[in-house]
């Protein structure tokens, strides 16, 4: 197998997706009554370019994202839930060959591949990495981080099902499918 070395078109990717993401992160949270959870519609945002750029550009997009966003919101960072953002991004994006965004119509069989794997993404990334994480680094209480997980579970599924779903339908619309008889530009 062919070892792929970051082009500067990924390069370029995370650094965008991650100004992106700070903006986004800053400007979008809606707060819910779980302390320190909210509804982002930053992470739609997440699994769209992790399903155009792949695991890399997901990760790093993630992980530099949420870093940036928690240092200037909270002069701090809090580094289990940026793990858990960068894992959501990664597993996304392991998938993103399967979507074949640029070749395929984002049909209902893309759409349930994708809300298959952005749901098992977020069960890892906020049920298992991030409570995981506050408990071995922060000592946090089991009962409160996993209340949380979960609702940043539920919260980041849904949103990423309805927002992130019509993104990728949005994005696949503008390829030009193999056969067409459009030129690509």
């Amino acid at each position: 197998m062919k070892k792929q070395d970051l082009s500067v078109k990924n390069v370029v990717a995370m650094g965008i997706g991650s100004a992106i993401y700070v903006i986004l992160a800053r400007f979008t949270s809606i707060p819910t009554p779980i302390p320190n959870t909210n509804i982002e519609l930053v992470f739609p945002f997440l699994a769209l370019f992790a399903a155009i750029y792949g695991a890399k550009v997901g990760f790093a997009v993630g992980f530099i994202g949420h870093t940036l966003s928690d240092f200037i919101m909270y002069g701090q960072t809090w580094w289990s839930w940026i793990l858990a953002t960068g894992v959501l991004g990664l597993i996304i994006g392991l998938a993103s060959k399967k979507l074949d965004l640029k070749n395929v119509i984002f049909g209902i069989k893309q759409i349930l591949l994708f809300n298959i794997v952005q749901i098992f993404a977020n069960i890892i990334a906020w049920i298992v990495v991030a409570p995981i994480g506050d408990i071995i680094i922060y000592s946090e209480p089991a009962n409160k981080v996993f209340v949380q997980g979960i609702s940043a579970t539920l919260s980041n599924g849904i949103t990423i099902l309805v927002v992130g779903t019509l993104l990728l339908k949005a994005y696949a619309g503008t390829k030009i499918k193999k056969g067409s008889l459009r030129k690509e530009d």
